[in-house]
């Protein structure tokens, strides 16, 4: 324990300091505020002194440099122009769908140019060019457009606040509103347009539907130096509006080849709507004509121009400051055909002379007109492609050349060639194998015989062919069924599958299936199934009244026998020409060269069996006392090998035949092949005479003739 107990313990400061160590007075907190707030207001003022410094720059002394920027500033675009389309010629040069330039008043649109500008220059173009404006196509919509472009009609539809609103609250666009305002026009007010405000509301369409930036043409023709001089005149009124060129592409609708050319869309329909996905990634424009049948829409991006493409450089204000080409324009190419339109036109005359012929013998009673192909067989080429529609009850007839893709009837005994190739191909029938032709007999079916059976009578392939013998080509589907021939048998087995293997054949030669023609799309025929003739299905395919085909297909199938078996795609154009800056047709760029779609199996020997019965079909010795089917064709400028065939159809309880033929010349060096189909010809047999009006072996008689007497054979 410490002996001073009152000791503190602690230390006191020493309340009186030695001199020297004096402690500093501690700051006044409000003088120190003071100075921060002194060097804040200092930064901010150096700051604000720069940026007057930066504005005075900016205004007075880079004044222009600052100006040309924002001159520059906005965006750009391209767009796009549609140049001249390619022709389409015959073999022989002659047009058969041509461009021309016409000229035309213009409109470009630029972000300046207002609706009622728009509307003003409607209203001062229409009287001058009444005469080439279409009002014809107006929908109430376009006469509702036109009647808001009036400022003070536009004015006069309101909105509540409400309606300018989306359901969530937010402001609707513009486009939204207007919609909302066109749908507040009673149709009334645009009900008793005059004339000149259809013609202004015409052309006011047309200025409105066109791009920003982009060209259109507003009306072309022959717009002559006097109406040119009235629209110049108003130059200043006319905003956008200039004189220029559109071009014209029109087909020859004289010529008969004119359905086969086909059609283009028009600058107002533009792109077909199931299609314009796909040309909008080619790089078309919406209103750009395009090839929408036959030949002009299969060489589409042939006949179809380059387009120019300028890119379009805008500023803030909306003024062009910069065009610049990225794509020189330039015509499309030509196209010329393999046909000469005088060939075709010969072929026509002979479907008409002979229509006429029957007419007077009394047996068009029925007929639905006559078609006929023709065909080199060594390329392909399409030499003719003739249809006449005949109305059975007025005897009327129109061509119609579409009809020979389009249209398909039953073939007839012409199919069988096709039908032994078949049993070859299976192996159930081996080179010139004698049948008997005899009546056949099949529980549940009426007799089948051929038009001279009479009891058993041995027949080969090359009379069979000759004679065309029904019951031989039976003999062979029922041998693919699996199920050989027997009197009063029942037929059984897989029909549906001997079907299959007679249509593979049949497709081999072109029935059936597509021939391959330059066409964007053509009938493959109609293919009954089994299930509608079970058991008699099989029977009736194999002579040709079953299944249907088109004249196209039957040329084809003409050929392939002509080639040996070899099938070559039929075709249209012969070759693809470039622009010869006027209505010629250019220099060459590209010619059509043969295709081959398929191949025949089949061995050589067995298609010499064939042709030799085509052969005698027309020339031959014919079997025990009847003749061939063909003679009417003997006696022609060449020898011709052929197949014919009626097929048997009712109307209206009353027999009919539809007459075929299928033929190449010269036989020993094919250079032609002929298909020639007759629907509906009146059966000779209901007028007491035995036999059929064989006015198809006429018709392929007199074509041989013509092509010989024009071009002869080598």
């Amino acid at each position: 324990m410490s002996d001073e107990p009152n000791t503190p313990r602690y230390r006191t400061r020493d309340k009186n300091p030695r001199q020297g160590h004096a402690k500093k007075p501690l700051p006044d907190a409000s003088n120190a505020i003071r100075v921060r707030l002194n060097i804040l207001f200092a930064v901010i003022f150096a700051l604000f002194l720069i940026l007057l410094g930066r504005l005075y720059y900016m205004q007075v002394i880079d004044k222009k440099f600052y100006a040309d920027k924002l001159a520059q500033s906005g965006y750009q675009t391209t767009v796009t122009e549609e140049s001249p389309r390619g022709q389409i010629f015959d073999a022989t040069g002659q047009p058969l769908a041509t461009t021309t330039q016409t000229p035309a008043v213009t409109f470009t649109r630029t972000a300046q140019i207002t609706s009622e500008e728009m509307r003003s220059s409607a209203q001062l173009l229409a009287p001058v060019l009444s005469q080439y404006v279409d009002t014809t196509t107006l929908t109430t919509r376009d006469k509702k457009d036109y009647y808001l472009s009036d400022p003070k009609n536009l004015a006069a539809i309101t909105l509540t606040e409400a309606e300018q609103f989306n359901k969530n609250g937010t402001k609707k666009t513009a486009g939204e509103i207007y919609e909302l305002q066109v749908s507040k026009v009673p149709d009334s007010a645009v009900a008793n347009f005059s004339q000149a405000a259809l013609e202004a509301t015409a052309i006011y369409k047309q200025e409105n539907a066109t791009s920003l930036y982009s060209t259109a043409v507003l009306v072309s023709g022959n717009i002559t130096p006097a109406q040119q001089a009235e629209i110049a005149s108003q130059e200043s009124k006319l905003p956008g509006i200039a004189f220029g060129n559109a071009w014209d592409h029109k087909a020859n609708t004289s010529s008969l080849l004119a359905p086969l050319i086909g059609t283009i869309s028009t600058t107002k329909a533009g792109l077909p709507a199931d299609q314009a996905a796909a040309y909008l990634k080619k790089g078309y424009a919406m209103n750009d004509r395009v090839g929408t049948s036959y030949l002009e829409q299969q060489y589409e991006s042939v006949l179809q121009g380059q387009q120019t493409k300028t890119k379009v450089v805008v500023n803030a204000k909306g003024v062009v400051t910069q065009r610049q080409t990225l794509q020189t324009g330039s015509a499309g190419e030509n196209l010329k055909l393999t046909i000469d339109s005088k060939f075709e036109e010969g072929v026509q005359n002979i479907l008409q002379n002979e229509v006429t012929k029957m007419q007077q013998e009394g047996f068009a009673e029925y007929s639905t007109g006559v078609y006929a192909v023709v065909l080199n067989p060594k390329t392909g080429a399409v030499l003719a492609a003739n249809g006449l529609d005949r109305d059975p009850k007025t005897g009327d007839t129109t061509a119609d050349a579409a009809a020979t893709v389009n249209d398909a009837f039953e073939p007839g005994s012409t199919v069988k060639p096709a039908t032994i190739t078949s049993g070859w191909q299976a192996g159930v029938l081996t080179g010139n194998q004698t049948l008997n032709d005899q009546e056949i007999d099949i529980q549940g079916s009426a007799p089948i015989t051929s038009w001279y059976t009479h009891g058993l009578t041995p027949t080969n392939v090359v009379q069979a062919l000759a004679v065309s013998s029904n019951t031989y080509a039976i003999q062979v589907a029922l041998m693919l069924n699996g199920t050989p021939y027997s009197p009063n048998m029942m037929i059984s087995g897989d029909y549906a599958g001997t079907l299959t293997k007679l249509r593979k054949t049949y497709a081999q030669y072109g029935l059936g299936t597509s021939t391959g023609i330059d066409l964007p799309a053509e009938s493959t025929g109609l293919l009954t199934p089994a299930s509608q003739a079970p058991g008699s299905s099989i029977e009736f395919e194999a002579f040709g009244q079953y299944d249907t085909y088109t004249p196209m297909q039957m040329a084809a199938y003409a050929a392939t026998l002509a080639n040996a078996g070899k099938r070559i795609a039929p075709h249209l154009v012969a070759g693809i020409y470039d622009d010869a800056g006027g209505t010629g047709l250019g220099n060459l760029v590209k010619n059509i060269s043969p295709k081959t779609e398929d191949t025949v199996s089949i061995d050589p020997a067995n298609m010499s069996l064939i042709q030799q019965g085509m052969y005698d079909v027309v020339n031959g010795p014919g079997l025990g006392g009847y003749t061939n089917t063909g003679f009417n064709m003997a006696g022609s400028a060449t020898t011709i090998a052929a197949k014919d065939g009626e097929a048997q159809v009712y109307i209206n309880g009353v027999q009919t035949t539809t007459n075929n033929v299928v033929a190449y010349a010269p036989a020993s060096n094919p250079q032609i092949a002929v298909a020639v189909m007759c629907p509906n010809v009146a059966f000779i047999e209901n007028k007491g005479v035995d036999g059929v009006y064989e006015i198809n072996q006429f018709i392929t008689k007199d074509i041989v003739n013509l092509y010989s007497q024009m071009y002869g054979f080598k």
